[in-house]
């Protein structure tokens, strides 16, 4: 079994002391090597715990034979593109546990007319997570709401919708919301 984790890690920039600590409950950085390098083995329940805090699913910290796999040639940075340390690739993403998908038919905000949008469904316990992040929100009658959520206030939402000059929305109750995990864009 061939660990994706200090890939990832390296790809979002975090430490591995950054990684302990977004760990539920926190670890030790000493921990993250060990899992990392297989000097401590990399059980469900850890497997779990470090995809949560990497903001994966569980199954892309394990490589199998076969899977696609894109070698990174360099890394950008405000300083220009330049060449890597140490080799590393890049990995289909996967969307999160009980994804939804949006379609953009035309553009508005931040997003354009053809991009596919992987949303994360969140109960009601966990609105607050989404606050200045885009959502989608069930309406009655089979509508929905789309826009940046602002507050949350007694279980009622606002939202700043995408388009300008659009007024703000206020939900009351919705049996869930989904914040935008992945954007799909082909240029």
């Amino acid at each position: 079994m061939i660990s994706r984790m200090r890939e990832i890690r390296k790809s979002r920039g975090w430490t591995l002391a950054e990684v302990a600590a977004r760990c539920n409950p926190p670890t030790t950085a000493v921990t993250i090597g060990r899992l990392e390098t297989g000097m401590r083995q990399l059980t469900v329940a850890w497997m779990e715990r470090i995809a949560a805090a990497l903001e994966v699913d569980p199954r892309a910290l394990i490589a199998a034979p076969g899977d696609a796999e894109v070698p990174v040639a360099a890394l950008l940075t405000v300083d220009g593109a330049h060449a890597l340390a140490a080799p590393m690739a890049l990995h289909p993403p996967g969307p999160p546990p009980g994804a939804v998908g949006l379609i953009v038919r035309e553009s508005q905000g931040d997003y354009r007319a053809g991009d596919q949008l992987w949303l994360e469904q969140l109960p009601p316990e966990r609105f607050h997570e989404a606050i200045n992040t885009d959502i989608l929100v069930p309406r009655p009658a089979g509508r929905f709401a789309f826009g940046r959520l602002v507050a949350t206030e007694d279980r009622r939402l606002q939202l700043l919708p995408a388009r300008p000059g659009s007024r703000q929305t206020v939900i009351a109750d919705p049996p869930w919301i989904a914040r935008v995990h992945t954007l799909v864009r082909t240029l």
